[in-house]
């Protein structure tokens, strides 16, 4: 057999075993799945507990031990030269087979009883963007040892390389750029030190309130509130501090009661988003390692680390939402394939920077690519055209707003303050247009295509031109009537999606073509010669 090879034939036997789970799975599963039951347990413990009947509850809280015992005794994986398999379920028994090169992910998370106990959990993806995780290997208690050795071989197996193509084989590293480099026989190993391109800045959290996270905190606390009160008939006026304050703000005059009202929401908004930036963020450390990948690690009471493959990377996003914006804040979002896109638990994976100053997204920005920050360029403007339809369109909607309330208080059906208060709409909307022509514009270098679109969300993505696969023109309309396309960008990674909108079709191929060469060819070659 050619080549040269550092893994023994013991090895490859030890990698075919299966293998379990940490031990102390008899213990996290059970607490996990009766904190998880734990509201269901306490109303039934509380209906029967009347009538002196504990057994019911006592049952339950045992089948939930069980199940949650059962996990261990269920499950494994064992890993071979090229793939993964994985094996779990009691009543349902499911195995999933996945190929060493489709695992695009390892994310390794430890939550408070998980680092309580030194282990952590492990989720191995393939990179699918939906979020049914149906391909997905999730290993929910491996030692820390375990889990840095899986990480190391499904994500590193390139640290060394052989070369069976050379019949002598060679061996050699990865830099970080993701190309092969070889090394001489009589070399000595090169050993790179570990940069680390940002840690958090305590100081960076009072960014945490101009940030949408206490909001939908708070609005989730008032929805399942809300549900409790409808379900167990709840008075909340019966309760003593709410009924104290209930009587002391109706006391007050109505504008003054408004105003108080606002103010707290804003406060507990304020403290909810706060906690919320801490419990994410904390320690929040991006590094560059050596072996070709970018290693994310945040969070205080779960701790997770991300790994993103350098050679998976395809660009950077500078994310600017209205608020944050205000005071010159922004965070840095990576455009690299393999990371889902999601919400929840799959959310900030791709997240480079947290909400920080604007000088550190663009420097982080800069430092990942290594090549300077392209989001900071000079955009071309979109014209006139594209001018008149964001202001069309935003004050178009606030008059036929306006109309119609004007229309229903002229029937009788509202008072005339409503349709004179929705006035204030028109200037605001104008305002609103102005910026988002300002913030309309693209660019393209020699790497990457540059585009910036959005208003209340200000997004600016510098993308790999050697990373779209390929383009999709869109036509409205209302576009078709002032002859503009929306010219979108297509490739594996991040939204899948960027686009550059509101610009005139010939704009959009010659963009499209320069991009990337030889790719619009076979659709160019019959096209009207106005296009082309």
């Amino acid at each position: 057999m050619s080549g040269v090879s550092n893994v023994s034939m013991s090895d490859v036997q030890g990698e075919l075993e299966w293998r379990r789970l940490d031990p102390r799975m008899l213990l996290i599963g059970p607490l996990h799945d009766l904190l998880r039951f734990a509201i269901p347990l306490a109303l039934l413990f509380l209906g029967r507990g009347a009538a002196g009947d504990h057994w019911p509850t006592l049952i339950a809280a045992a089948v939930v031990v069980a199940f949650g015992m059962s996990r261990w005794f269920t499950t494994r994986y064992r890993i071979s030269a090229s793939q993964v398999e994985f094996r779990t379920g009691l009543l349902r028994r499911r195995s999933i087979t996945v190929p060493l090169d489709r695992i695009r992910t390892v994310d390794v998370s430890a939550r408070a009883l998980h680092r309580l106990l030194g282990v952590a959990t492990v989720s191995m993806g393939t990179g699918r963007r939906d979020r049914a995780k149906k391909d997905e290997l999730h290993l929910a208690a491996v030692s820390i040892a375990e889990a840095t050795k899986l990480r190391s071989e499904l994500l590193h197996r390139r640290d060394v390389i052989v070369a069976a193509e050379s019949g002598t084989g060679a061996i050699g590293s990865i830099d970080g750029g993701g190309q092969f480099v070889a090394a001489a026989a009589d070399a000595p190993p090169i050993v790179r030190p570990v940069q680390t391109i940002v840690h958090l800045d305590p100081s960076w959290v009072r960014y945490a309130p101009f940030t949408t996270s206490g909001l939908f905190t708070l609005l989730a606390v008032i929805g399942f509130s809300t549900q409790y009160i409808s379900e167990y008939h709840v008075d909340p006026s019966r309760i003593g501090p709410v009924h104290a304050a209930t009587q002391d703000l109706s006391r007050l005059p109505r504008p003054l009661l408004a105003g108080s009202v606002l103010v707290g929401v804003l406060v507990v908004v304020a403290v909810l988003s706060t906690a919320g930036y801490l419990l994410a963020f904390w320690g929040f450390t991006l590094e560059r390692h050596p072996e070709g990948f970018l290693q994310i690690q945040r969070g205080l009471l779960t701790r997770r680390l991300v790994s993103i493959e350098e050679r998976r990377l395809r660009g950077v996003e500078v994310s600017e939402p209205i608020l944050l914006r205000s005071v010159r804040g922004a965070r840095t979002i990576a455009i690299a394939t393999g990371l889902r896109v999601g919400r929840g638990s799959d959310r900030g994976g791709e997240l480079l920077l947290p909400p920080a100053p604007r000088s550190q997204a663009h420097r982080v920005a800069a430092a990942v690519l290594r090549v300077g920050d392209p989001t900071t360029l000079p955009l071309i403007e979109h014209g006139r055209r594209a001018r008149t339809r964001r202001y069309t369109r935003s004050i178009g909607v606030s008059l036929a707003l306006v109309a119609g309330l004007l229309l229903l208080n002229l029937w009788g059906a509202l008072p005339s303050w409503p349709w004179l208060t929705a006035l204030v709409l028109i200037p605001v909307a104008a305002l609103l247009a102005r910026d988002r022509y300002r913030n309309l514009g693209h660019t393209m270098t020699e790497l990457y295509l540059v585009s910036r679109v959005g208003s209340l969300a200000r997004r600016t993505s510098a993308l790999q031109r050697t990373g779209i696969i390929g383009w999709r023109i869109r036509e409205s309309f209302f576009q078709r009537r002032v002859g503009l396309v929306t010219l979108m960008a297509t490739t594996a990674g991040g939204r899948g999606r960027y686009s550059v909108p509101d610009i005139e079709i010939g704009e959009a191929v010659q963009l499209a073509s320069a991009a990337t060469p030889g790719l619009l060819v076979p659709f160019l070659a019959e096209a009207p010669a106005a296009v082309r």
